[in-house]
């Protein structure tokens, strides 16, 4: 089938990239919260609109004629905003809607020990937004058996990309190399989210699946490996149980997993960046890394 309109709620750093990967002609509408942000939607090539947890007007005119439908839109403790405020709306875009694709985490998984998992394994999450992550994703797949609609759960890794990665930690003076035995974590390039996003959408492909690159690491091998293309010293390693962290960022170090990405290439999908060491080329041999809206090369896979 082919996608001839898109509509992304919550038009972020992921959506942008892939609106900037759509073929020319293929209209894109996003929802961002603030009409600050419609400038850099519309450097993307998205047409704004706001989505304030109500379905305007003009929300519902466009979701009319989507085909594809994307959702970037993190629950909340009332459930999952898009749901709840446009159930109806995208109801009444059958029968030109053919897909829906909601981008999920994969700390659903919550912490196996360092352990492999793939998209059999059992959603053991951690933290609360995790918790809610799984029941979202509950309530979409849902919503496909009811209308017959294809959806596709991609489950992402940590996202990295242009302004958002080593590099640009290195440059700021923020890169920290905090060290726990046995800890890794998984990543994701933006483009291969957004590549991943286009081939799903094209092929009208429901399912659940892991979007993260081939190699888990350690996150302080990628600030050294950052410095090491940079020319600088890395900064001094710092023992995790030393470090001074935020709530939050210590709780990702309690969530310890190897996450497979089989189940994507086996549907076709073949990585613009299959480890952080490849990505980090590319950005810093381009001098395409600094700038959170700058284009990166992708495939149309």
């Amino acid at each position: 089938m082919t996608v001839k309109q898109v509509f992304i709620f919550g038009a972020g750093y992921s959506g942008k990239a892939f609106a900037r990967l759509c073929p020319e002609g293929v209209p894109v509408f996003g929802t961002t919260r603030s009409p600050q942000k419609f400038s850099g939607l519309e450097a993307a090539g998205i047409k704004p609109l706001v989505f304030a947890g109500a379905p305007a007007p003009e929300i519902s005119s466009a979701l009319a004629g989507t085909t594809h439908l994307i959702v970037s839109v993190a629950p909340d403790e009332a459930g999952d905003p898009v749901l709840n405020a446009a159930r109806t709306a995208i109801g009444q875009a059958m029968p030109a809607l053919q897909w829906i694709g909601y981008l999920s985490t994969v700390g659903v998984y919550g912490d196996h020990g360092g352990g492999w998992v793939d998209e059999t394994a059992a959603c053991r999450p951690v933290s609360r937004r995790s918790m809610m992550r799984v029941e979202a994703e509950r309530l979409w797949l849902a919503l496909g058996r009811e209308t017959s609609l294809p959806v596709a759960i991609l489950r992402l890794s940590g996202i990295y990309g242009p302004g958002r990665n080593a590099l640009v930690n290195l440059n700021q003076g923020t890169a920290r190399r905090l060290v726990k035995a046995g800890q890794v974590f998984n990543r994701i390039h933006v483009a291969d989210i957004a590549g991943s996003l286009l081939h799903l959408a094209t092929h009208n492909r429901g399912g659940i699946f892991n979007v993260t690159d081939n190699e888990p690491a350690p996150p302080q091998d990628v600030v050294t490996y950052a410095a090491s293309l940079m020319g600088v010293e890395p900064p001094a390693e710092i023992a995790f149980e030393a470090a001074d962290l935020t709530p939050m960022a210590r709780s990702f170090y309690g969530e310890n997993k190897r996450v497979s990405n089989a189940v994507i290439k086996a549907a076709g999908y073949s990585f613009n960046f299959p480890d952080y060491r490849s990505a980090l080329d590319a950005m810093w041999s381009s001098g395409n890394w600094a700038e959170g809206e700058a284009r990166s090369p992708m495939k149309r896979s």
